[in-house]
C-alpha cells in the first residue's frame, strides 16, 4: 500500500497529465515553480496547504480528491 505523500505525487501527476498538461504550462498557470511541481509529483517534498489550495482551484477538485483520500 502506498503511503500518503506517494499517493499524492501520484495523483499531482495524473492531474496534470490527464489535462494535457506539462510541468511549464501548469506553473504557467498557477504561479507555482515547475521546480516544485517537478519535487512534489516525485515525492521529493509535499506542498504546503496554500499550493495545495491553488490547485485543488485550478483543478476544480477539493482538498481531498487532490490529495486522493476518502472524505
Amino acid at each position: 500500500m502506498k503511503n500518503d505523500k506517494n499517493r499524492l505525487a501520484d495523483n499531482l501527476k495524473a492531474m496534470r497529465v490527464a489535462r494535457g498538461l506539462t510541468q511549464h504550462e501548469l506553473s504557467e498557470k498557477t504561479g507555482i515553480s515547475q521546480q516544485n511541481l517537478s519535487r512534489w509529483e516525485l515525492g521529493i517534498h509535499v506542498p504546503n496547504i496554500d499550493d495545495c489550495i491553488t490547485l485543488a482551484d485550478f483543478y476544480g477538485v477539493s482538498l481531498d480528491e487532490l490529495a486522493d483520500r476518502e472524505p
